[in-house]
């Protein structure tokens, strides 16, 4: 450059654009030091403490449920491995556009998934949310091949609950369900959190604490993916107790193949211990839909059953019993000294109370009846009578010597404890005095009382028995060792009714004619070769019309027919089995209940071991 080409002003104006660009960069230097300063100095700390939290993940592990099974050893319910799918709140910044990824991959409702989410993020952000239990093996392939698209997704593997006949025992088994927030606010369920299964029902509620076991936990290093680096340290979980039950699986069975297409249940127990063989109630369900949440259309059909398939019959349904409460009032009668077993009454069919008339089941009467043939013929007329020199109060103490009108006490709950009334009951309840004529249905089971299946076939054991009361057993050992706790029975109250051996006696006698005279009412329960002793009962659920006369039961609108009762023992001499059947709407008990018990005490007495 030559020297005349040299201008001071635009070296003057370039020397100041120079430092200007030189003040700016030294400007934004500062603001990035200063900012580096405020992130590693100032928050550097929390910073840290996060990315190690993105780097160290705490994996809870669940632990197994404990198996049932029953007498013999046969499984009833176990577990099988079931893949979860997770989103953990914290890790996810784009919550709407992951849930859109999932839908397209999987089978995912975005809308109630958000909802958890968000419910979530505002409570522990940090903690995994079950947003899909069960997840196919095919959607848990799609899930991993897009793992590095899908941040804060989580598979975890947990042991499902798994029922191995399906309907097979749900009532007595119960089932799982989620576990609300007000069961975790009661502090009863110390081992578990939200999202945990816990028993609804039956086995599984009432042995919940044993069953549950105590939960694990790991701390896992992952990476940006997700992915398990590492386990850093793991606290293995205790798995829960195994329980064997006293039922028979394939009595159990039997049992509701009898009453498939029925309403109704059965009970048969061992009447030496009170052990439960088998425990029905139909319709039944199947507890496997409730696993992993059950939808809304087998809800809305379950709860909408005019069939009311999650009630246990056996232990909740309350039924006028019929013609079996002549058991009660007749050793009532004979402990009292009202009974003479060698009187004899006459029997026209018409039994008159003032201006009343009560009927006998047979039309045109029994003619001459005694103590014997009034029961095993199951005239109404003789104890009609002999209620009538009882009187409602002493019937009353007697059926609750029998365990009648309180719940048994059986070690699975929920059950509901019948009513026996009493001149004082219905003055409290109806504010009305009790009537003569109430103590006439009364002493042949109608009336108001109410018992539950399985309160009679305790009711049959006791006379079979030698007066002993046995409380229910259904749970037989809890653990897998002999040194395990073992449940045994144990005698309510003072354990043994108070009524003399020879008035026993003179009843077992009786249900033994009830079942093998020519004119027993129960004749449809005879096996060959084993001596069953039994009763009948057929229950009104509406009284007749005056003036109609006898009805075709064809024509009685079903919810209006009577239920079918029997109860039955044997061998009666070496009592192994006693049962109680109930068929709602059946009819008689002598032909739509006798019959069930005959094959399920043939398949049990005759089955090895």
């Amino acid at each position: 450059m030559k020297t005349s080409d040299f201008d001071p002003a635009s070296f003057q104006v370039f020397n100041k654009q120079i430092q200007r660009a030189t003040l700016f960069i030294l400007v934004v230097f500062g603001v990035l030091i200063l900012r580096l300063w405020f992130l590693q100095i100032v928050n550097g700390p929390v910073y840290r403490s996060k990315s190690e939290h993105n780097r160290i993940r705490l994996q809870d592990i669940s632990p197994s449920r404990g198996i049932i099974f029953d007498r013999r050893g046969e499984v009833l319910v176990d577990n099988r491995p079931s893949y979860n799918l997770y989103i953990i709140p914290e890790e996810v910044q784009d919550q709407g556009r992951l849930l859109e990824s999932l839908s397209r991959l999987i089978v995912l409702d975005p809308g109630p998934t958000g909802e958890l989410l968000d419910k979530a993020s505002r409570g522990l952000p940090f903690k995994p949310v079950c947003v899909k239990r069960d997840i196919s093996r095919n959607e848990l392939a799609i899930i991993e091949t897009h793992r590095f698209n899908l941040p804060g997704v989580l598979i975890a593997v947990k042991q499902q609950r798994r029922y191995i006949s399906g309907y097979l025992a749900s009532h007595l088994l119960g089932y799982l369900g989620e576990i609300t927030e007000q069961q975790l606010k009661t502090g009863e369920y110390p081992d578990n959190k939200s999202g945990d299964l816990v028993g609804k029902s039956g086995v599984e509620w009432k042995w919940q604490a044993v069953l549950n076991g105590k939960r694990g936990g790991a701390q896992v290093e992952v990476d940006a993916a997700g992915r398990t680096i590492q386990v850093i340290s793991r606290k293995p979980p205790v798995s829960g107790s195994d329980i064997s039950l006293t039922i028979d699986r394939s009595l159990q069975a039997l049992a509701e193949k009898a009453l498939h297409g029925k309403r109704g249940a059965i009970v048969a127990m061992d009447p030496q211990n009170g052990e439960i063989l088998a425990l029905a109630s139909s319709p039944p369900y199947d507890p496997n839909l409730f696993v992993g949440g059950i939808d809304k259309t087998n809800w809305d059909r379950i709860v909408s059953s005019e069939d009311f398939v999650l009630q246990n019959r056996a232990l909740t349904g309350q039924y006028p019993p019929g013609s079996v409460f002549k058991i009660v009032v007749a050793l009532a009668g004979l402990q009292e000294g009202v009974i003479d077993p060698g009187e004899e009454l006459y029997c026209n069919g018409i039994y008159a109370l003032g201006r009343s008339k009560y009927r006998c089941w047979k039309k045109y009467g029994h003619g001459k009846v005694g103590f014997h043939k009034a029961l095993v013929e199951s005239c109404d007329i003789y104890f009609y009578k002999m209620g009538m020199r009882l009187g409602v109060d002493r019937i009353g103490a007697y059926a609750k010597k029998f365990g009648l009108g309180v719940k048994t006490g059986i070690d699975v709950g929920r059950e509901k404890g019948g009513l026996i009334p009493t001149r004082e009951w219905k003055l409290k309840k109806w504010g009305v005095p009790w009537q003569a004529g109430e103590t006439v249905s009364l002493s042949i089971g109608q009336s108001f009382i109410l018992v539950t299946p399985l309160q009679m076939a305790r009711m049959i054991s006791a006379v079979f028995s030698g007066g002993s009361v046995h409380r229910p057993q259904l749970t037989k050992k809890i653990g897998k060792t002999p040194a395990d706790k073992v449940h045994g029975s144990s005698l309510e109250g003072k354990g043994r009714l108070e009524i003399k051996q020879e008035y026993l006696e003179l009843v077992k006698k009786a249900l033994v004619g009830v079942v093998n005279e020519p004119h027993g009412t129960g004749s449809k329960a005879r096996v060959k070769n084993i001596t069953v002793a039994g009763k009948t009962g057929t229950a009104q659920v509406v009284a007749l019309k005056k003036g109609k006369g006898k009805q075709d039961p064809e024509e009685v609108p079903f919810k209006f027919r009577d239920h079918a009762w029997f109860l039955a023992v044997a061998p009666a001499e070496n009592p192994k089995i006693a049962i109680a059947v109930l068929v709602e709407h059946g009819g008689h008990g002598g032909s739509a209940a006798a019959p069930i018990a005959k094959e399920i005490i043939e398949a049990y007495l005759r089955e090895p071991g």
